[in-house]
């Protein structure tokens, strides 16, 4: 994928396998990995870091990026692309170093990732889930346009701890089936 996307104070961009230092310097803290699906590990060695990198190449229902700052990579975003009767539909999931909390990166990540989402691959629906206790994360989502859909009770256990998982989606707008679309010009400027 060399999708690269400016953000606000950001840059999203494709993950390279040089990347794999920098994944683990910010990934390997608890307090990151803390709301994060458990297939996100903890602790966060180099060895997974370049695991996942080269899975990316051969997983084609993920689309992830780097978030980079100052030229380094600070934390990811991704979807994961539905199938089936969800194939114009994607799960969102997003993480950012705790050094760079609060400082409104993982919005304006989120942000880019969903207008692409829209205008470039061709989604209807964009969705997310939080954890019960992580109400950073919910309000990212809030301030990206996503909207409360509901709550999924006691649908995760993280740490040895059950979790309700609150349900988020932001839903194109303008949105069409393919075939209801007016057909476009072969030529640019002319109809």
């Amino acid at each position: 994928m060399t999708v690269r996307l400016d953000a606000a104070g950001c840059v999203i961009r494709p993950w390279t396998v040089e990347d794999a230092p920098a994944i683990v310097r910010w990934a390997d803290n608890p307090n990151v990995s803390r709301w994060l699906r458990d297939r996100f590990p903890s602790p966060y060695r180099l060895s997974d870091a370049e695991a996942y990198l080269h899975g990316l190449a051969e997983d084609g229902r993920e689309l992830a990026w780097a978030i980079e700052v100052g030229g380094e990579p600070i934390g990811g975003v991704g979807l994961v692309m539905g199938q089936d009767v969800e194939r114009f539909s994607a799960e969102l999931g997003y993480w950012l170093a705790e050094p760079f909390w609060g400082r409104g990166f993982a919005t304006a990540a989120v942000r880019r990732v969903v207008d692409h989402a829209f205008s470039d691959l061709d989604l209807l629906r964009v969705w997310a889930v939080t954890f019960d206790a992580n109400p950073a994360s919910a309000r990212v989502l809030e301030k990206s346009g996503f909207v409360f859909e509901g709550v999924e009770r006691s649908a995760a256990v993280k740490r040895g701890r059950p979790h309700d998982l609150l349900v988020w989606a932001h839903v194109n707008p303008v949105w069409r089936l393919p075939e209801q679309r007016a057909p476009q010009s072969p030529i640019k400027g002319h109809s």
